[in-house]
């Protein structure tokens, strides 16, 4: 069973006019979507930010190893100091 949870604006057809949304209005609608949102547990938050922490650690070694390797390769074929 699907539930609406449009907002009132979004019954009016889409050749009216739009209307502001009042900052009552809006306050109750960011509420309304937060009380939606899975929140992650701890576990998780350490979980996911030491993969992100890895990850991003990898990706520097993998740029940092091109730049290198590419950096000598320049400096091998027009020559330098």
């Amino acid at each position: 069973m699907a539930i609406d949870t449009r907002g009132e604006t979004a019954d009016k057809p889409s050749g009216d006019k739009k209307t502001r949304t009042s900052p009552a209005l809006f306050y109750r609608q960011v509420v309304n979507e937060l009380r939606k949102v899975i929140w992650p547990t701890r576990k998780d938050l350490i979980t996911y930010t030491t993969v992100v922490l890895v990850f991003v650690l990898i990706m520097v070694a993998i740029v940092y190893g091109l730049d290198a390797a590419l950096g000598w390769g320049v400096i091998r074929v027009f020559g330098g100091e």
